[in-house]
C-alpha cells in the first residue's frame, strides 16, 4: 500500500509546546484562585478549547461556569499563548528533518491540530505554510474536535484521500484516539504522557530518522 497523505499533529508532536501552554494554564487557575494538578493538566493534553476550560473551572470546584466567563477566559489563555509563543517555539527532535523529507518525496501532508486557527497562525510562522497543503484546526470543527474522528476525516476530504491510506503522526491519546477512529495508521511519538498500545499504532521514541519509507512501511503491517 502506498501513502496517500501524512497528517501531522503540532504541539508535543512537531513542537515541544505542551510545556509553553503550561505558563497560561497554570497562570488562569492562579487567577481563578486555585493550583492546577499534574493530573488534571496532563488530562488536557491533546484537547479542545471547550474541553480545557471545563477543567479548568472544575479544577477550582466552578462545575458550571457561565458562557461569559468561559468565553473571557478563553480570550485570556489564547492572549496569553500568543505571547508565549510569540517569544520562541522549541522544535521536538527529529521533527523538522522529518517534516522536510517527507514534504520533498512529494506526498501530500497536513497540519491536524486541536489549538484554534489564531495561535496556529503563530506556530506556522516556526514550521513553515509551505509544507502543507491543507491545515485544520480545533476551532474549525466546532465541537467534534480530537478524540473524536472529524479533524482527521475533514483532513482527509481537504487532500482528496482515504484516511486509510494516511499516515498520522501524533503523540498524546486524545490525538492517537481520534486518528484511529477516523481510520489512520499512526505513529505514535509520546511527549509529555504515556500512550497506550492498540490497534493501527506503532510507537517510536522520536521523529529523528523518519521519511517516507518509515511511514510507508507501517502500512504493510
Amino acid at each position: 500500500m502506498t501513502v496517500e497523505a501524512v497528517l501531522w499533529d503540532m504541539d508535543g508532536t512537531l513542537l515541544d509546546s505542551e510545556k509553553l501552554w503550561d505558563i497560561p494554564l497554570y497562570e488562569f487557575v492562579e487567577k481563578l484562585g486555585g493550583t492546577l494538578s499534574l493530573a488534571t493538566r496532563q488530562a488536557m493534553v491533546g484537547s479542545s478549547v471547550p474541553r480545557t476550560m471545563s477543567m479548568l473551572f472544575a479544577e477550582v470546584g466552578v462545575e458550571h461556569p457561565s458562557e461569559e466567563e468561559v468565553a473571557d477566559g478563553a480570550a485570556w489563555i489564547m492572549r496569553r499563548t500568543e505571547e508565549v509563543f510569540r517569544a520562541g517555539l522549541p522544535w521536538r527532535p527529529g521533527a523538522r528533518e522529518a517534516l522536510r523529507a517527507v514534504r520533498d518525496s512529494g506526498v501530500q501532508m497536513a497540519l491536524v491540530t486541536s489549538t484554534e486557527r489564531q495561535l496556529t497562525e503563530v506556530a506556522l510562522d516556526t514550521i513553515g505554510r509551505d509544507l502543507f497543503d491543507a491545515t485544520v484546526c480545533g476551532d474549525e470543527v466546532e465541537r467534534r474536535n480530537k478524540p473524536l474522528p472529524d479533524p482527521y476525516l475533514r483532513a482527509a476530504r481537504l487532500l482528496g484521500v482515504d484516511p486509510t491510506r494516511c499516515v498520522a503522526i501524533e503523540d498524546s491519546p486524545t490525538g492517537v484516539a481520534s486518528a484511529v477512529a477516523a481510520g489512520c495508521t499512526v505513529l505514535v511519538v509520546p511527549c509529555d504522557v504515556p500512550v497506550e498500545q492498540g490497534e493501527r499504532r506503532v510507537f517510536r521514541e522520536s521523529l529523528v530518522g523518519v521519511d517516507l519509507t518509515t511511514l510507508a512501511s507501517l502500512l504493510q503491517r
